[in-house]
């Protein structure tokens, strides 16, 4: 099943697999249905989770029923813990709008949800996130996971996000990070797609981004709490909704 997967994600362009993922998501729920594992996002259970990874594959990862991963069931948790997300009125703009989350931000009243991206089916608002046709302080919150890593001039990006954020709003600006590094490592030279899937996590990356991440956002002018929310989770809770233990959660002020 892991080499099944592995070859999947790196032969069927992602467009593709979002659509194709509608009909296969409930028979993987109801084939691996168990007691072991529970997705928060929709309370379901099951025996074991699915693998994911395009360079090295992480096991026990991809839920059944919603496709999350580890960073979108932490940033359920949080919003829905953490903050008044889903009570309070709010603008949101969701770059690249993850599948779990879509449907449910859309269904809630108290949202005026905005998607946007270059290529996802699910945007309603094609655009590049370096050149964005939104108005100065447009919006309550903001939502751009493991988007900026995808981005050549993530400095322009940034700048953008500040630009449309409220003052006073908040960003969330999840990456994959490796918080060993000090400095953020890129090289364009690296052209072999192996290649940079092995070194940069997937073959479409263009940077790991290390620990200066947060002080690079910083100097764009957010104020910056890296919130390491698995530590307000218990050890049991953290192995039952399969988190990764110590993902920091960017959350951004204007």
């Amino acid at each position: 099943m892991k080499k099944l997967f592995k070859l999947i994600l790196n032969t069927i362009p992602r467009p593709i697999l979002i659509r194709l993922s509608i009909v296969v998501r409930p028979v993987l729920a109801f084939l691996l249905k168990g007691s072991r594992f529970t997705d928060p996002i929709d309370g379901k259970s099951f025996r074991m989770f699915l693998p994911y990874g395009y360079g090295t594959q992480r096991n026990n990862v991809l839920s059944p029923s919603t496709l999350s991963l580890e960073r979108h069931r932490l940033l359920w948790l949080y919003l829905q813990n953490e903050t008044d997300f889903f009570t309070a009125p709010k603008k949101i703009l969701h770059f690249a709008p993850e599948q779990e989350f879509y449907k449910r931000f859309k269904k809630q009243t108290n949202l005026d949800y905005t998607t946007t991206d270059l290529f996802s089916p699910l945007a309603d608002v094609k655009a590049d996130i370096c050149n964005l046709p939104f108005e100065d302080n447009s919006y309550d919150m903001i939502l751009c996971n493991h988007v900026l890593e995808h981005i050549p001039d993530d400095t322009k990006a940034m700048q953008e996000l500040y630009r449309v954020l409220k003052t006073g709003g908040m960003g969330i600006f999840q990456i994959p990070q490796d918080l060993s590094r000090d400095v953020t490592f890129s090289d364009d030279s690296i052209t072999d797609e192996k290649e940079r899937a092995k070194i940069f996590g997937q073959y479409d990356h263009v940077r790991v981004y290390g620990r200066d991440y947060f002080d690079k956002l910083r100097s764009i002018g957010f104020k910056v709490d890296e919130v390491d929310y698995t530590k307000k989770i218990t050890p049991e809770l953290v192995e039952k909704y399969c988190l990764a233990k110590g993902e920091i959660i960017p959350v951004c002020y204007k």
